[in-house]
């Protein structure tokens, strides 16, 4: 059964590329996010961007001091 939850767009920038972790360094979710995007509900898709966008500050942070 598809999930009719279409609102919110994927954070995919087709930059696709796991690191040591499983997060994309592409768009910062890890496999499982990416896995279950198709299938989650806005309320899980909101929550997973919020989890990337702290992923993605973090990672930025730490190149900034590398």
């Amino acid at each position: 059964m598809q999930n009719e939850s279409t609102s919110i767009e994927s954070p995919c920038i087709r930059n696709c590329c796991l690191d040591q972790n499983d997060m994309c360094v592409g768009c910062f979710r890890m496999l499982d996010e990416i896995l279950i995007w198709g299938q989650a509900s806005d309320d899980k898709k909101q929550a997973i961007i919020t989890k990337l966008a702290l992923r993605k500050m973090t990672q930025k942070s730490t190149n900034a001091k590398s």
